[in-house]
């Protein structure tokens, strides 16, 4: 019961502080160059920024599960992995609708670009392999290992526009030397909340998919015990 009502609090949060988002969003000014396709903006920096976080996760309960052997930081591992593939889609996608009209093209092999897609290759090969094993405990060792190595994408895709020169703009953020905000302040507000939002919604998402994997977790041991009764009562 305790669980449910966090997750709810937790599920009313995201959605005030999506709704915000949205509003602000909507009520922003018009770019002098841009126009209303700045907006998008306010879902594809927050739509990165939620990958790199579900990347970072994936590797950190991964690290986790290794030093401790609880299946629970398998398990959030998975879920993180999986919430990480779904908003780098989101991020490709956005990027792609933002890049016709500007770079008139919808893709271009950018480094940014380039280390987005392979980040799918590596997350995706990810939960390809924890299909192909069946044992549990290899499977999270292995998968555990992969999701370490993943996050270095994300360190890599931040300074790619600044290691390899090309048609993305740089950070919107500028974390290393002297932190620089490059968009117009104007916005900085409505990317400050959409940015909380998407981090809540993480979040959310995040539980919501661990307490189902805890689930689908039980029942494979239920099937498991299962099918193991049959053999041990043939050997009695």
């Amino acid at each position: 019961m305790r669980q449910d009502r966090v997750t709810t609090l937790l599920g009313g949060a995201t959605l005030l502080a999506l709704a915000a988002a949205v509003v602000l969003g909507l009520r922003a000014p018009l770019d002098i160059n841009q126009g209303s396709l700045v907006r998008l903006m306010f879902v594809h920096v927050p739509s990165a920024w939620l990958s790199y976080l579900a990347y970072g996760g994936t590797g950190l309960f991964g690290l986790l599960y290794l030093l401790t052997r609880q299946r629970r930081w398998d398990r959030l591992a998975l879920s993180s992995a999986e919430i990480g593939v779904l908003f780098t889609v989101t991020t490709i996608v956005g990027g792609m609708l933002w890049a016709k009209p500007t770079w008139g093209v919808y893709w271009v092999w950018d480094a940014r670009l380039t280390t987005t897609a392979l980040s799918l290759v590596v997350y995706g090969g990810y939960l390809l392999i924890r299909t192909l094993i069946d044992d549990p405990e290899r499977r999270a060792r292995v998968a555990a290992v992969v999701g370490l190595v993943g996050t270095l994408y994300v360190p890599i895709n931040y300074m790619a526009v600044e290691w390899w020169r090309g048609v993305h703009q740089t950070q919107t953020l500028k974390l290393l030397g002297k932190i620089r905000f490059d968009a117009a302040p104007v916005y900085g507000w409505v990317l400050l909340t959409a940015t909380v939002a998407f981090t809540l919604l993480y979040f959310y998402l995040l539980r919501v998919r661990a307490i189902l994997a805890a689930r689908e977790e039980a029942r494979e041991e239920r099937e498991l015990m299962e099918d193991l009764s049959p053999l041990e009562v043939a050997r009695g």
